[in-house]
């Protein structure tokens, strides 16, 4: 026996050496980088997917259950062994056990709203215990929760369309849809997927699926030999070592720069003495170049995991018919060219958190519009109230999203009654003044939302007014100027000379623009939703009408009160 024990005893001593060797390196990194222990920590887990991730890939695919179980391992090393998160692997636990009952056991249309009710009330204990702990730098369990409860209430959602015949589902909910409850297993690794487990990439279940049967790489009949991905020995997972090594190089430059610029450009200059010394311009610029160093920080974190999913081979996304070439965007995020190139706030939004964009469109904008009918204020209010609930409850996200609602009712009349004037009557071709039209609108953009993005930087409520006010709330002035243009007579004659000048067109525009779904849960039109609850109202005291009650329809204050009722805020 003690030969035995004399070994256990030399093995724990050359763990302990270990670990005290790592967190040392991580305090000696930390200070060298300026970061918290738990942000380099943090970045090391992305790093540290890579090479694990290719491990992974090489497990032989006619083995799942060691897939699952590698995943499974992994990613109580992240939560354990880098982040002594014991209790988030509890909260993890309640979430998806939770999740999965729900599925399993009630059979009813409702299943999916409890689900989301579950996960959502579950996961704004975690927003309020961030908030109250108030330590930003520390990394805690409610990024991982965050992601877990898109890809959960998107679960709950697809085992409800699994129930139902084909004919009563749309396009996007028959290849989403599950059919049999996964084995527990497949869950688990589904849950705790280690290169999205910190911060996304969320995905659907049938894509792990997909990915772990490898019936994702089947080429589809038809192709063309020649074009047909690349693999090593019997793996069916292409070769993705090129494109995720790009996606580590740019993640890593992201970061790079983002500890150069967030040195210059932070929350400590805006809200010091210092910062009122400067002209206005320079507060302006300065404001922007803060949020510009906060989102190199999300491109980079980005960036790097969904390099690491591509590596995994769950980025894949066949063969373009055009070029042959393999496409790895999946579970693409961000496009940063994207963003800091936008000329409009759709554009802009478009390409931030990508994937929210989609689970707040398929799981909650088109879920709360009855079929057969077209989306309206309802499916947008609930959007909007989804998002920013999924943020958190900080002041700042909540003035951000206010103010960028009507931002997007702005940045939509000038696309809509402006625009066209610089193209030609069919909308097809730019006119030579269109590129001073896309200077403007480049600049209105760029400058309206980095003024609108800083509370979600800043967080609180006071320091959010405080900067504000030392910009002379320049981005409300232009858009209460747009509004109060747009509501004059101004946009009448606009509109004829439109009506004249663009008429087999512009019907057709108008249109398409109705059928976009609200990015980030933003309303594309508050006026039009404004518009669309008073003909509710109406419509409402009509119905009355025709039973026989008496119902008069509300006039001035009333109609106002009603409206805000519908709406969910002040108009």
């Amino acid at each position: 026996m003690l030969p035995y024990i004399n070994i256990r005893e030399q093995h724990l001593e050359l763990a302990i050496l270990v670990l005290s060797s790592l967190l040392q390196a991580f305090e000696y990194g930390a200070d060298a980088t300026g970061t918290s222990i738990d942000e380099l920590k943090l970045i090391s887990s992305f790093l540290l997917s890579y090479p694990l991730a290719g491990v992974l890939k090489r497990i032989p695919d006619s083995k799942p259950y060691q897939k699952n179980l590698f995943i499974i391992a992994v990613s109580l090393f992240y939560l354990v062994g880098l982040f002594d998160l014991w209790t988030g692997i509890r909260t993890l636990f309640i979430s998806s056990v939770g999740a999965y009952i729900i599925a399993a056991y009630i059979e009813s249309p409702f299943m999916p709203w409890v689900g989301f009710v579950f996960l959502m009330g579950h996961m704004s204990v975690s927003h309020v215990y961030r908030q109250f702990a108030a330590s930003p730098e520390k990394v805690d369990i409610t990024g991982a929760q965050m992601v877990l409860v898109m890809k959960l209430t998107a679960f709950c959602w697809n085992v409800q369309d699994g129930r139902l015949p084909d004919q009563d589902l749309a396009d996007i909910q028959r290849e989403r849809a599950i059919r049999q409850l996964p084995a527990l297993l497949d869950y688990t690794g589904y849950v705790l997927f280690f290169p999205a487990l910190f911060a996304g990439p969320a995905f659907d279940y049938v894509d792990y699926r997909s990915w772990i049967e490898t019936s994702m790489f089947t080429i589809p009949p038809g192709t063309d030999p020649s074009k047909a991905p690349q693999t090593r020995k019997k793996r069916k997972i292409p070769r993705s070592g090129t494109p995720a090594a790009m996606k580590a190089i740019a993640g890593l430059a992201w970061i790079f720069l983002f500890l150069k610029f967030s040195a210059w450009y932070n929350i400590d200059l805006v809200l010091g003495n210092q910062y009122m010394q400067y002209s206005f311009l320079r507060r302006v610029w300065i404001l922007e170049m803060l949020g510009f160093s906060t989102r190199l920080k999300y491109y980079g974190v980005w960036s790097l995991t969904e390099g690491a999913c591509i590596l995994s081979g769950l980025g894949y996304k066949g063969i373009d018919p055009k070029t042959g070439r393999v496409l790895w965007n999946r579970l693409q995020n961000v496009n940063p060219w994207g963003i800091e190139s936008a000329q409009n706030s759709r554009a802009y939004l478009e390409n931030w958190n990508m994937n929210t964009n989609v689970w707040l469109r398929n799981y909650m904008y088109l879920r709360v519009t009855p079929k057969g009918k077209k989306p309206g204020f309802r499916a947008s209010l609930a959007t909007f109230v989804t998002s920013a609930l999924w943020h958190g409850f900080y002041p700042g996200y909540y003035l951000s999203f206010v103010l960028a609602a009507f931002v997007q009712t702005t940045a939509k009349n000038a696309r809509r009654y402006i625009r066209p004037f610089f193209l030609t009557a069919d909308g097809q071709r730019s006119m030579p003044a269109k590129r001073y039209y896309d200077l403007a609108t480049y600049f209105a953009t760029q400058s309206v939302f980095c003024f609108t993005t800083a509370p979600f930087v800043l967080l609180t409520f006071s320091g959010s007014l405080l900067v504000w006010t030392r910009v002379y709330f320049y981005a409300v002035v232009m858009i209460a100027a747009s509004m109060a243009f747009f509501a004059s007579p101004a946009k009448d004659w606009l509109v004829r000379e439109l009506d004249k000048r663009n008429r087999p067109t512009l019907a057709k525009r108008r249109s398409e623009e109705m059928l976009g779904s609200p990015l980030l849960g933003l309303p594309n039109d508050l006026g039009r939703d404004v518009d669309e609850a008073v003909r509710e109202v109406r419509e409402e005291v009509e119905v009355r009408r025709q039973r026989g009650g008496s119902v008069i329809m509300p006039k001035g204050e009333e109609l106002k009160e009603r409206v805000e009722a519908r709406l969910g805020r002040e108009l």
